[in-house]
């Protein structure tokens, strides 16, 4: 499968999670290619390393094909729900890297120790359409109200509940979870006029 497309997340169906769900290899590609940019990002974001975030999509879209987890049309659109998904795992390797990272710790002779050495792998996606896309989506979201924005950047970037992100911003929970949604609403608006737009001739 090549990296993600522009193509906008908005427009993923149901039936195309279905048809992944039935073990259709062409769904799986279309499925990666619709959505892959879009979550590497917010992984990358949340984990702040391209390996290890590439490595977490390669563990999403595995436990999809392998049936571990199912979409329910009931809460929510497929791509809220790969992007749940997406942060879901992002937070549990967060969680982890407590004991990683005192384990990874390298001990000198001296009795000194000194990070891990750093990542010097290629990153991935950086195709320039994968740019494009975060750059566009970057974009929007810098253009949202910005009560909106800091509501969506603590929960899909830091990981904080509605609970969390109403503590940190002194707010009622439900006016954090009000903002998220509206937000999210403009975002994907915004992907789908711009999606729409580009198909013209």
């Amino acid at each position: 499968m090549t990296p993600g497309s522009s193509q906008a997340t908005s427009t993923i169906p149901p039936a195309l999670l279905a048809r992944v769900a039935k073990g259709e290899q062409q769904a799986l590609s279309q499925l990666y290619d619709l959505s892959s940019t879009l979550l590497f990002s917010i992984a990358l974001r949340m984990l702040g390393n391209r390996e290890e975030a590439a490595e977490l999509l390669q563990q999403v879209y595995l436990e999809i094909w392998s049936k571990v987890v199912r979409h329910d049309s009931g809460r929510g659109t497929p791509i809220a729900w790969l992007i749940t998904l997406t942060r879901s795992r992002a937070l549990d390797r967060i969680r982890m890297r407590g004991t990683r990272t005192h384990a990874a710790t390298v001990h000198t002779p001296n009795g000194q120790t000194t990070p891990p050495p750093a990542d010097h792998n290629p990153p991935p996606f950086d195709a320039p359409a994968d740019q494009e896309l975060r750059t566009h989506v970057s974009a929007i979201l810098a253009a949202l109200p910005h009560a909106q924005q800091q509501a969506i950047e603590l929960a899909y970037y830091e990981g904080l509940s509605y609970t969390d992100i109403a503590v940190r911003l002194n707010q009622p929970a439900e006016a954090a979870k009000t903002r998220i949604k509206l937000g999210l609403a403009k975002l994907r608006e915004s992907l789908r006029h711009d999606w729409v737009q580009s198909e013209r001739p």
